[in-house]
């Protein structure tokens, strides 16, 4: 279920008006009505049960996949978690436009993920979406933020508090804000 920002010189948002259909607000606020009293209370082991409310609320959620009671997820059908994925405590999940975390991939807690922005070149500041990708074995690391349309690759690391609004690429270590390559993630091998 694709979703897409009204028209701002239609709807006039400045002056009150919305930036969604009336269904799409109806929906995120049975959603976040559903998650308030049924799951943001929960304590980590309850993950099967979290898992099972998203995926009725649209998400597609891999086996082991874990969004903890006080992250916030603003549209499940825009959210695909694979196998052994997770959502830590406070991670903000504000996917206006599809996010999705590969096999492995872990935010941490506090982080943004904004998947929306405006057009700051026009009067009526028009707000648009981009999907945010996060690749298999990424980490975003505590309160970092990942702007809309970045892809985060395989085995990146973002750290804490770093901003990314560009692609970071596979197996690299970024910090800072806006993030910069700081060196390359190599993986030890246990040795007997």
């Amino acid at each position: 279920m694709a979703l897409q920002p009204l028209d701002a010189r239609q709807v006039r948002p400045h002056q009150g008006g919305p930036s969604f259909t009336l269904s799409n607000r109806l929906f995120r606020a049975a959603w976040g009505l559903a998650w308030a009293v049924l799951a943001s209370w929960t304590p980590p082991p309850l993950r099967g049960w979290r898992r099972f409310l998203l995926k009725l609320f649209g998400a597609q959620m891999g086996e082991l996949a874990d969004v903890r009671g006080s992250a916030t997820v603003w549209y499940p059908p825009h959210l695909q978690m694979a196998d052994r994925t997770l959502l830590a405590e406070r991670v903000n999940c504000y996917n206006m436009a599809p996010i999705s975390l590969g096999e492995g991939a872990l935010v941490s807690q506090g982080a943004h993920l904004c998947a929306g922005t405006h057009d700051i070149s026009t009067p009526e500041f028009q707000l648009f979406a981009k999907p945010i990708a996060i690749g298999a074995k990424a980490w975003i690391a505590a309160e970092a933020f990942v702007g809309p349309g970045v892809t985060v690759g395989e085995g990146a690391v973002l750290g804490a508090r770093a901003v990314a609004f560009s692609a970071l690429e596979p197996w690299g270590v970024y910090t800072g804000n806006p993030a910069v390559l700081l060196k390359r993630r190599v993986l030890r091998t246990e040795t007997s």
